[in-house]
């Protein structure tokens, strides 16, 4: 006599939880809109587990320059995991016409896309302080 097993499948719904948001992510907003009108500043992308901003001057980019962000930031920590080299403060991605600057900040990842000839390092502070 074989006796077969029963098998049970059990489905969690796991409801939305309403979340608040937190003062370093206000703050970062606050400094980002700040940052916008800096010279040379073309936009940027903030995000984190629940939310996404996004303010850039040509909307038809979007989804290049997230993918682009993303890409770099993951990136970033998977060299600098590879290699040993400990957190990473900042990346700089420097194209013919643009520069991007990626960082995280806590749990936030955030991109600022400038012109080349744009002040990096003003920006950088500024996101360091806030």
């Amino acid at each position: 006599m074989v006796k077969k097993k029963s098998v049970q499948e059990t489905a969690t719904v796991i409801e939305p939880i309403a979340l608040e948001e937190t003062a370093p992510m206000n703050n970062l907003k606050t400094s980002l809109e700040e940052i916008k009108n800096y010279d040379g500043v073309v936009g940027y992308i903030l995000r984190n587990s629940t939310s996404a901003s996004i303010d850039l001057k040509d909307p038809t980019k979007i989804i290049d320059y997230a993918i682009l962000s993303s890409s770099a930031i993951d990136g970033s920590q998977e060299l600098s995991e590879l290699f040993d080299l400990g957190s990473v403060r900042s990346i700089t991605v420097e194209g013919k016409n643009v520069k991007m600057l990626s960082m995280v900040i806590d749990e936030n990842k955030i991109t600022i896309f400038v012109e080349k000839n744009a002040d990096s390092e003003k920006i950088l502070k500024r996101l360091r302080v806030s």
